[in-house]
């Protein structure tokens, strides 16, 4: 993945890290209209069909990268493999709330999740790992829930789908965060703890009434849709695995953003989705919470940095 001219020149790999990470977001923002193709199959038989697929993609993937034995390790090992069935639950309930959510008609829910995500990946390093919050944060916790209030008026309830999706996502990052292997071992992991599960949903959705059989009817296409639910999945997750050992996550976060700004984009833009003014409102109080916190980010690190080089002479 990367050259020898990369590998010696830290400025070679941070670019291309950075390449990689925009590629990794844009996708994984871009693909929402790929499921929304898929919109004639049922949200549940979507999920099923991913999950296989993306157990087979991974699987050869990992004998080709060689670490099938991280993964049989970590299977192997009972406090690592509870942290692994958290993991893969809270992506099922991620996968199924987003593709829900796509199929449906709700793709801005799914940008005000991501965009959520942050925020409440900081109250949970607040509730759970007693992390305390700096003024700006405070003002980011206010702003984040102001947003939920708004948004919640704007939609006559709740906003659960991206409560759902944020919350899902921020929990399955902590967890993610205790387990001890790398983006495509964990994930392939997570798949195959999730693969007897998808398996009687792909059983069922080929023999039911209504299933895949009858939703795709005599058509190519809808069926390599189907089976290339595996391949979207794993495409950004290797350009994402190949970024992170090059991009300071300082950057991570911005470069972030790009999948609920996309996804925010096609639901407004592409699909019609109703944007009333005091719906912008809250997306925009989001907004100012995580610019808020990205200056501070920012310049933490480079106080950091500077009080390092300091250190040093």
């Amino acid at each position: 993945m990367s050259n020898p001219v990369e590998s010696d020149d830290p400025r070679g790999q941070l670019s291309s890290g950075i390449r990689s990470a925009v590629l990794a977001y844009s996708m994984w923002g871009g693909f929402t209209a790929y499921w929304k193709l898929l919109a004639d199959f049922a949200p549940f038989d979507l999920v099923g069909w991913r999950i296989a697929s993306a157990t087979l993609v991974l699987v050869v993937l990992l004998v080709a990268r060689g670490t099938w034995g991280n993964v049989a390790g970590a299977l192997a090992h009972p406090q690592t493999r509870r942290r692994l069935a958290l993991a893969s639950a809270l992506l099922a309930v991620n996968w199924s709330t987003y593709v829900f959510a796509v199929v449906s008609d709700r793709v801005l829910e799914t940008a005000l999740g991501y965009f959520l995500a942050p925020l409440i990946t900081m109250a949970i390093g607040v509730l759970v790992l007693g992390e305390r919050l700096t003024p700006m944060k405070r003002a980011a916790a206010v702003l984040a829930i102001a947003s939920i209030l708004i948004t919640s008026i704007s939609y006559g309830a709740v906003p659960w789908v991206a409560v759902f999706l944020g919350g899902s996502w921020a929990w399955y990052g902590l967890t993610k965060r205790r387990v001890p292997l790398g983006p495509v071992d964990s994930l392939g992991s997570e798949v195959l703890l999730l693969m007897p599960l998808a398996s009687v949903v792909v059983v069922i959705s080929l023999v039911r009434d209504g299933g895949v059989v009858d939703s795709a009817g005599a058509g190519v296409w809808p069926w390599l849709g189907l089976l290339g639910t595996g391949v979207v999945t794993a495409a950004p997750l290797l350009l994402f695995a190949h970024a992170a050992k090059r991009v300071p996550f300082t950057l991570f976060g911005p470069i972030g953003w790009l999948v609920p700004i996309i996804n925010l984009l096609l639901g407004w833009v592409a699909y019609g989705e109703s944007m009333p003014a005091l719906r912008l409102i809250g997306f925009a109080l989001v907004w100012a919470a995580l610019v808020g916190i990205a200056i501070e980010t920012v310049r933490a690190e480079r106080s950091r940095s500077a009080a390092l080089s300091t250190d040093l002479r």
